[in-house]
């Protein structure tokens, strides 16, 4: 078994121990798009609860960790091979964190490691800017906007770890962690 690592190595070792774990299976649900923005906005609403005291704050914080949630909730649906996909997330002093593990085959895996090496060899903020540029004149789909923005526009700190077994099946383990906000901008 090989392992890779991309982007904040030591977010691999975050504790989820005081957090919620949900787990995402095929059947009957026929695993789809539509949960990742129902899933997202479950762990947003549980992890954003203590901040209910100042309305502005709670749904700022509300909005960070929804936004994020539903970005790495969309792809790991999107790009995983049938099986589970297991969800992580806590807030821990004044810092949100997620973990998102489902596979991959090997071809998605190797594309992906390509992405995240150019994307991460990059400032954010430029290639987002680039990003936006080259979709208004392309209409072929598969943005990437998601993560850039999550880097460029949230400051989400983010590591990707690729666990590759005998098969042609990987084990992408992403994990991020966003800063929250501790007073309202309004």
């Amino acid at each position: 078994m090989s392992r890779n690592v991309l982007g904040v190595y030591n977010l691999t070792e975050a504790s989820f121990s005081q957090g919620a774990r949900l787990t995402l299976v095929d059947g009957p649900l026929e695993l789809g798009w539509r949960h990742s923005g129902l899933t997202s906005d479950f762990i947003a609403e549980a992890m954003a609860l203590p901040f209910f005291g100042s309305r502005a704050l709670h749904t700022n914080i509300r909005h960070n960790i929804g936004y994020l949630s539903n970005e790495l909730i969309e792809n790991a649906v999107k790009f995983r091979q049938p099986g589970k996909i297991v969800i992580e997330a806590c807030v821990v002093d004044g810092t949100f964190l997620m973990r998102v593990c489902n596979k991959i085959n090997a071809e998605t895996s190797g594309k992906f490691q390509e992405i995240l090496i150019n994307m991460l060899s990059v400032d954010p903020g430029e290639l987002l800017i680039r990003q936006i540029e080259a979709n208004a004149v392309s209409d072929t789909g598969g943005s990437g906007l998601g993560l850039l923005t999550l880097l460029a526009d949230y400051d989400a700190r983010m590591s990707w770890e690729f666990e590759t077994s005998n098969d042609d099946r990987v084990r992408l383990t992403t994990t991020a962690s966003l800063a929250l906000p501790l007073t309202s901008n309004r």
